[in-house]
This record gives C-alpha cells, sequence and structure tokens, in this order.
C-alpha cells in the first residue's frame, strides 16, 4: 500500500527532532456548496531538525516513532 504524502507549513519547531506541521484541505460542503478549510496539526520526524517555522514541507507516512509522532519530513514542498 503507498505511503500517504501531505504538504503543509511548519508552524512549531521547539521540541528536538519534531516539527509540527499544519495541513489545510479545502473541499465543498455537500448542502450549501461552499468550499470549506478545514486544517490539522501533524507531528513529523525531521531528523537534522533543519526545518523552521514558515516552511513549506512535504510529510510522509511511517512507522510510529513515538506515541504520536508517525509523520517523517520528506522535503521542502516546491513552491507554485
Amino acid at each position: 500500500m503507498p505511503k500517504r504524502i501531505l504538504q503543509g507549513t511548519v508552524v512549531s519547531d521547539k521540541n528536538d527532532k519534531t516539527v509540527v506541521v499544519k495541513v489545510e484541505r479545502r473541499f465543498t460542503h455537500p448542502l450549501y456548496k461552499k468550499t470549506v478549510r478545514r486544517s490539522k496539526n501533524y507531528k513529523a520526524h525531521d531528523e537534522a531538525n533543519a526545518k523552521k517555522v514558515g516552511d513549506l514541507v512535504s510529510i510522509e507516512e511511517s512507522r510510529p516513532i513515538s506515541k504520536d509522532k508517525c509523520w517523517v519530513v520528506v522535503e521542502d514542498a516546491k513552491s507554485a
């Protein structure tokens, strides 16, 4: 099964080898047909402590690394 890859913005880099990434998804409301934005924070493993707040990054699913960290920072996301 392929691993999911998400793109988001780093909102915290306070923890050692961990960044918090805010991922936003947009969808159309089924009844009101309005575009709705929902966001969720994911804790991701950053081995080199290279990412800083505001960086656009891609994260990939992985095995559980700690209690609530099961994502790994893959690379900087290409800003289009």
